[in-house]
């Protein structure tokens, strides 16, 4: 009960943010991670525990408990490296990741006081090796790398499950190329997740490491156009479809090709992989008003909204259909998001857009009620009737989510797909065709980086073990 006690004594510890006054100025990271007396405190917190549960929780399946005992001991190096042996971006998933519904959920401690903050003590990790082993020479000297086998895997897409599946085969001694469709590498982490989030060069830093080991890239590349998926089944042993959603969702209600009404997709990537907010500096520019809305509750439709607030908008408003419980958006992006001055209207859906000489002008909504809990267990709504309402805006987003992009889908006769349009698969990542394997968004709709990490990683070993006859 001691120890117990002296764990519970030390506060969570919490990262230092900038100040929202300063940062909506800027595209520059708002969270400042750990330094490293806070990430020695919060390590001395973790119980240590016999029978750790966190570990459970983690798609990667990362070591968390040794890496945090190496923490405690000061052994920084060794403790990134523990979580290299099992996540080759750990930079990216201490930023991103939602831990708190993931391995901090299942954090012992976190039964009566508040979790371990695994994340924070990653990121704080992931940042240490590269500060200190820049070149990732640590990195590969504690690799264990079989020598090659003659054997080649493709993967398509270069989003966290192809990085993930392509950090695997490489230490299993496979030829690995990764094809990407966009000019720029790494999927959703280049065009999909803000530079003040995520900044790019982490995820460039993290693909030159790949590259170093061996893994080649090929970009600008669409299978099922620039080169059809059977010459490529026909070229490798084993292909691996991480494709991603890139499909955007729509209401499909009335005035949605209206000038000024983008997808959360479009925007998101002209600002992030195609540097619009530095227009005239890179030649693609985007819309920058006084009045944005933003239609969605989830990560990405506060991406969009904090985007808005630094391309210099007056005001930028969230509309979401439930309430603020309901939300699948992290805790810490909605509190963030309201730090810098999102407005967020809840219970509101629109039902059409209005515009003059085609451009954007207002949004009709109407107000929308809890009414019961449907079988997913989510709160269901209905409408309020003579509850219409006009919210004037000059841009909307809509970030409702997204589908899969058909483009090789529609030419790969005989791989099954489910009623949602999403690749089927086993657990394993194995598809109706031999050979062919898939994980990530294209599997299970959008999801997080570590969950497509988790079945990158799952894919791998099954295409291993096909290969190698076992």
């Amino acid at each position: 009960m001691g120890k117990d006690k002296k764990h519970i004594e030390i506060a969570r510890q919490i990262s230092d943010v900038r100040e929202p006054e300063k940062r909506i100025k800027d595209f520059n990271e708002v969270s400042c991670g750990f330094s490293q007396e806070k990430a020695i405190l919060e390590a001395s917190r973790c119980l240590q525990c016999k029978k750790p549960k966190c570990r459970e929780g983690c798609p990667a399946q990362i070591d968390i408990p040794s890496f945090i005992k190496l923490i405690t001991k000061k052994r920084f190096i060794e403790a990134g490296l523990k979580i290299k042996e099992s996540n080759p971006l750990p930079r990216v998933c201490g930023r991103v990741c939602p831990q708190e519904i993931q391995c901090e959920k299942y954090c012992i401690l976190g039964i009566k006081e508040q979790s371990v903050a695994i994340g924070a003590m990653e990121r704080y990790l992931g940042d240490f090796l590269n500060q200190n082993d820049p070149q990732g020479l640590n990195v590969v000297a504690s690799l264990s790398i079989l020598p090659k086998n003659g054997k080649k895997v493709a993967a398509v897409g270069s989003g966290p499950a192809g990085l993930s599946l392509a950090f695997e085969l490489i230490k299993l001694g496979y030829d690995i190329t990764v094809f990407e469709a966009l000019h720029e590498f790494g999927g959703v982490l280049v065009y999909g997740i803000p530079e003040f989030r995520l900044p790019k060069e982490i995820v460039k830093k993290e693909i030159a490491f790949l590259e170093k080991l061996g893994v080649k890239f090929v970009k600008d590349c669409v299978i099922g156009k620039t080169k059809s998926f059977d010459d490529l089944r026909r070229e490798f042993n084993a292909v691996f479809l991480g494709l991603g959603a890139g499909t955007p969702l729509f209401f499909n209600i009335s005035g949605e090709n209206l000038c000024g009404v983008y997808s959360a997709n479009e925007y998101l990537t002209r600002v992030n992989l195609m540097k619009a907010y530095r227009f005239p500096e890179y030649d693609t520019p985007i819309l920058k008003k006084d009045r944005v809305v933003v239609l969605g509750g989830g990560n990405v439709a506060l991406d969009a909204a904090r985007t808005a607030m630094r391309l210099r908008a007056s005001r930028v408003a969230i509309l979401y259909r439930r309430t603020i419980e309901e939300m699948p958006a992290r805790t810490e992006e909605v509190h963030h998001a309201k730090e810098e001055g999102i407005i967020f209207q809840f219970l509101t859906s629109p039902i059409r857009f209005i515009g003059e000489n085609g451009w954007l002008k207002r949004i009709e909504c109407r107000k929308m009620e809890i009414c019961d809990v449907g079988a997913d267990g989510r709160k269901r709504v209905r409408p309020i009737e003579n509850s219409n309402l006009f919210i004037d805006c000059d841009i909307a987003i809509v970030a409702i989510g997204a589908t899969s992009n058909k483009i090789l889908i529609n030419e790969a006769e005989g791989l099954q797909i489910n009623k949602k349009g999403y690749i089927e698969t086993d657990n394993d990542g194995r598809t109706s065709l031999e050979g062919v394997y898939a994980g990530g968004d294209i599997t299970s709709g959008s999801a997080t980086v570590i969950l497509a990490l988790g079945a990158g990683k799952r894919a791998a070993l099954a295409i291993h073990n096909h290969l190698s006859n076992k």
